[in-house]
């Protein structure tokens, strides 16, 4: 089942989602929105709904694991799939890490939500680059290891950036002027 966007604000209280992880998911859907929408008009058969829910509840588990190692992906996904909302469980457990992701073929709702997780920051449209310096930033920490691993799911979020935009009527750059 998909959760339609009243579910959604329902589970976020439910899990006590914080405001400002309340307000990035947002953000993260209305960018989602905007790339779900330009992709369908150049003809990808993909689930709007999909794209919205998947992009609200993306972080549904964040809240829950602040204090703890806990992935907040895979602790989403639990939630997700406790509650019946299996059609976006792989979105909400992917849109950390994506898993068998191939750089061609159709693009998916998965990729929507990964990528446009990776280009808000809190509640601000940003470049691929400025939230890859956050995120080193603030979970780094001068760890070089877990620096590398960043880096790398930044290689591939570009990837699905190439991916995405090679079939849409905007740039990257544009997303941000887009948002109403």
């Amino acid at each position: 089942m998909i959760p339609t966007p009243e579910e959604c604000y329902e589970m976020m209280e439910k899990y006590g989602m914080l405001e400002n992880i309340r307000a990035h998911s947002l953000i993260v859907r209305k960018v989602a929105t905007i790339i779900g929408r330009g992709t369908r008009l150049m003809g990808c058969d993909i689930s709007m709904e999909r794209i919205t829910a998947g992009a609200l509840m993306h972080d549904i588990g964040k809240t829950l694991c602040l204090n703890s190692s806990a992935d907040h992906a895979d602790v989403g996904r639990k939630i997700c799939i406790r509650h019946n909302f299996e059609e976006i469980a792989e979105i909400v457990g992917q849109h950390v890490h994506l898993e068998g992701y191939l750089s061609a073929g159709p693009v998916c709702e998965k990729e929507i939500v990964y990528y446009a997780d990776k280009r808000v920051n809190h509640d601000v449209v940003v470049s691929i680059e400025e939230r890859l310096e956050y995120l080193l930033d603030r979970y780094a920490k001068g760890r070089e290891e877990l620096k590398r691993l960043i880096r790398l799911n930044f290689d591939q979020c570009r990837d699905v950036e190439r991916k995405i935009f090679s079939r849409l009527e905007f740039e990257p750059a544009d997303l941000n002027s887009m948002i109403d």
